[in-house]
């Protein structure tokens, strides 16, 4: 699995969570899901994603993907 893969993941997993969690806790929780939204944005533009570099490090997942076939 890519890293592009488990991060867009991660985030579909975060925004539906604090959605969630934002209609039946809290509405305070729809904070993260806006947070997580700004950060899909930024990353789209700068190319920067936190997660990404912390799972390269953890050595989790493999590169994207470039056009070899297994």
């Amino acid at each position: 699995m890519t890293t592009e893969k488990i991060i867009r993941g991660f985030a579909g997993t975060v925004i539906l969570a604090s959605l969630a969690l934002g209609v039946w806790v809290n509405p305070n929780w729809l904070w993260l899901t806006a947070f997580a939204g700004l950060n899909l944005l930024q990353s789209g533009f700068t190319g920067f994603c936190l997660p990404e570099i912390v799972l390269k490090k953890l050595g989790v997942g493999c590169p994207v993907n470039t056009g070899a076939r297994a």
